[in-house]
């Protein structure tokens, strides 16, 4: 992410920054590997280090129930029951090494507890409702259709506007970024992506808490939860800056690229991760040749997993499509539009579908959660 700052900081890094009435503001480097890429300098009222407390470890790795399948899935997200607060609502479905995809429904946010993801980055797309992303360096606001994007590392707080909310969850293994081929030499987004500077929210409304008592970050790291108790809160910040930070882009702002013919669906992604990318589907002018089909081909999947999780509209190229249904492509055997999908796309126009797509260059497994929300005859649904 490009140079950033907000609050009170020195002019000079690594230097005496002195509070009003005396003694020095305790400054934070941030950044999620290491020393050797972009960063961001917190400046706290209290050093971030004072633990109180330390609850024993809760195991929190997502339970594979089949590692191995060839065979196309159907999961019907909204079948998640809803309700219970932010982190207890988490639910992963697909897993590998590279990233955990996860559906929550809760009806209260992270009240009472702070939430700190050390083994991920995360990126949470708000399919419903509506709410303020909290964290030491300021708020971001949300709501319906809004990608929030959160560096692994990062102590958040959640709330939620609205009772009934429903958020797709993708933790990274490694940093989310944008694709390499719409960014300058100098991480400018170049005149050709989908999306430039201008769509991206960062935080604002920087708000000092100079409070001491039990604070509790729920932290993750190497699949287990921590609940550390510190004496201080830890949105304590009076000012910082740099390029790693939270932030937020409404898909609502992915500008599609069409063409006379089929595009295929590299020109969707949104985010790079490591070794799988995220993707936008959003309404769109179809191809403008005449002979175009606007219907996509049909395609072989030998190299990545393809998942889609559908938000909202008409998509054409499938047959009873829901809100938040998901379906899974794996890797090894073609797939393409259902029958009489493709037939019916010749001379529309346009398309009000949105839906987003995690593609994984290594294969995905399944929990029992995603057992649970499967239509288990999809596969079957291309004969009839």
């Amino acid at each position: 992410m490009h140079y950033y700052s907000l609050g009170s900081i020195p002019a000079k890094r690594h230097t005496q920054f002195v509070k009003p009435a005396g003694g020095l503001y305790s400054e934070q480097l941030f950044s999620t590997e290491g020393f050797s890429n972009n960063y961001s300098l917190l400046y706290h009222v209290h050093p971030p280090t004072a633990i109180v407390h330390c609850d024993a470890p809760v195991h929190a790795a997502p339970k594979v129930a089949e590692p191995h399948m060839l065979r196309p899935r159907r999961f019907q997200g909204f079948n998640l029951a809803p309700g219970g607060h932010y982190l207890a609502s988490r639910t992963a479905l697909l897993t590998n090494a590279d990233c955990t995809v996860s559906l929550a429904a809760p009806s209260e946010g992270t009240t009472g507890y702070f939430f700190k993801n050390a083994d991920a980055d995360e990126v949470l797309f708000v399919h419903q409702g509506s709410g303020t992303l909290s964290t030491p360096y300021g708020q971001l606001a949300f709501g319906y259709g809004d990608y929030l994007v959160i560096p692994r590392g990062t102590i958040y707080q959640i709330a939620f506007d609205t009772p009934q909310n429903r958020l797709l969850i993708v933790e990274s293994s490694g940093p989310i970024v944008p694709p390499k081929r719409y960014l300058s030499k100098y991480g400018q987004l170049l005149e050709h992506a989908p999306y430039c500077e201008r769509d991206i929210r960062k935080p604002s409304n920087l708000s000092t808490i100079d409070q001491t008592g039990d604070f509790v970050i729920h932290t993750k790291k190497r699949q287990h939860l921590y609940g550390i108790h510190y004496a201080h809160h830890p949105f304590d910040v009076v000012g910082w800056d740099g390029f790693c930070y939270p932030y937020a882009l409404s898909i609502h702002n992915f500008e599609p690229i069409t063409g006379r013919l089929h595009q295929p669906p590299p020109v969707h992604q949104t985010f790079d991760g490591h070794n799988f990318v995220i993707c936008s589907f959003v309404p769109r002018l179809y191809d403008y040749h005449p002979l175009a089909i606007p219907a996509p081909y049909n395609h072989s999947n030998i190299d990545s997993d393809e998942l889609l999780y559908y938000v909202d509209g008409d998509f054409m190229s499938r047959k009873h499509v829901t809100k938040g249904m998901l379906t899974l492509h794996p890797a090894g055997i073609p797939h393409g539009p259902h029958p009489g999908t493709v037939e019916k796309s010749i001379g529309k126009k346009s398309t009000d579908e949105l839906a987003v797509m995690v593609d994984t260059f290594h294969p995905l497994m399944l929990t029992q959660a995603a057992l649970d929300l499967e239509d288990a005859d999809y596969a079957l649904s291309w004969t009839g």
